[in-house]
């Protein structure tokens, strides 16, 4: 067994409890805490291609010129076409699958609360980057379990380019409608729940293969020192300022474009039906959508995504998505502080849909010219 941050006899008596009590949820929160620490390396490279950046960029709407054109990009310093702000929230998904479908037990479904972007390197066409995955914090709220996974990814050079922090509520089979685990196999496309990694070991195992993660990375400096190209100047803005509003609109079809660039194929966001047995009033966007939306209208206001340095959203509601109409998110911000010494701003944005705030606390932080 290699070195572990994981209480391994606590994760075994934890795992025999869960099978002979019977009492899921209690045993499943127990579990998932003696899990912190736990860590692994995806088993294989993401390659970021052009093509999926032009997909991505729009799935969330965002047509910056650096997204889509290798001499605009160009123009701005980069080598190549530059992946928006949550891109790299698809490799995660795929680095994370081995974590929620083989290791993390107990819960029916996961429920986005919080997420934290860390850029030290704007992700450009051509990168191969590695995740380590890390159960980095556990928290019982309210009876909730919060669980905290950080994804931190190396490019081909060994260097940290991007640092994600994603916490997720698991939510267990008592406060959703038994008929939903069928309804959900009835229509989500074929492959979804396919093992991703190591489809012969047991939980057990791929407990065993748990790694110290990595405290020695060595971290790009290029988003803190490179000179930003940004439409707005330091010298020009002031506390309180307020960024130009912005308006999207969201249909059924803009959801299931997302699912399948994303590979987030949760039917509560395209199915009626699905979406009714979790309880909610109708299909709703995706989390990771409006957050890709918000980012956008940051950038957007930047003209330069390599100058936002951190992203942080706390959601607090969701965008409904009529099928006979379009759902509305309608964007706002202002400039909480600025700091003389390293030009950088703090951001607040506002995101609003039907009259309900979707992010609780959203802010940006950027470098300006």
């Amino acid at each position: 067994m290699s070195e572990a941050t994981v209480d391994q006899a606590t994760v075994d008596q934890a795992t025999v409890d869960q099978a002979t009590t019977g009492e899921a949820s209690a045993d499943a929160s127990a579990y998932t805490r003696s899990l912190v620490g736990y860590a692994y390396r995806a088993e294989d490279y993401y390659e970021v291609g052009r093509e999926k950046i032009r997909e991505y960029a729009r799935a969330v709407q965002d047509y910056g010129a650096v997204h889509w054109r290798e001499a605009d990009a160009a123009e701005y310093g980069y080598g190549a076409v530059v992946a928006p702000p949550t891109f790299l929230s698809i490799p995660a998904m795929l680095a994370n699958r081995r974590l929620f479908e083989r290791v993390i037990t107990g819960y029916d479904v996961y429920v986005q609360t919080d997420q934290v972007f860390e850029f030290h390197r704007p992700v450009v066409s051509g990168d191969r980057l590695v995740s380590d995955v890390e159960v980095s914090a556990v928290r019982t709220i309210a009876g909730k379990d919060l669980i905290t996974v950080t994804n931190t990814f190396t490019d081909q050079f060994d260097e940290v380019v991007h640092v994600m922090h994603t916490t997720a509520v698991g939510v267990t089979g008592e406060d959703i409608d038994s008929g939903i685990a069928g309804a959900i196999e009835r229509v989500i496309m074929h492959g979804v729940g396919a093992p991703s990694a190591a489809p012969g070991l047991s939980e057990a195992e791929l407990l065993d293969a748990a790694v110290a993660p990595h405290r020695d990375h060595r971290f790009s400096e290029v988003s803190r020192t490179r000179v930003p190209h940004t439409a707005v100047r330091f010298d020009d803005v002031a506390v309180g300022d307020e960024l130009p509003s912005r308006t999207a609109r969201i249909t059924r079809g803009d959801l299931v474009n997302y699912a399948g660039v994303s590979g987030d194929a949760n039917p509560i966001h395209w199915h009626d039906g699905v979406a009714t047995l979790a309880g909610l009033p109708d299909v709703i966007a995706h989390g990771m959508l409006t957050m890709g939306l918000g980012a956008g209208f940051v950038t957007g206001w930047l003209g330069d995504p390599g100058a936002l340095i951190r992203y942080a959203v706390r959601l607090s509601n969701y965008t409904i998505v009529d099928a006979r109409s379009a759902g509305v998110v309608e964007f706002t911000g202002r400039i909480k502080s600025l700091d003389p010494r390293t030009r950088t701003a703090v951001v607040v944005v506002v995101a609003k849909s039907a009259g309900r705030k979707i992010f609780g606390l959203a802010t940006a932080e950027v470098r300006l010219a």
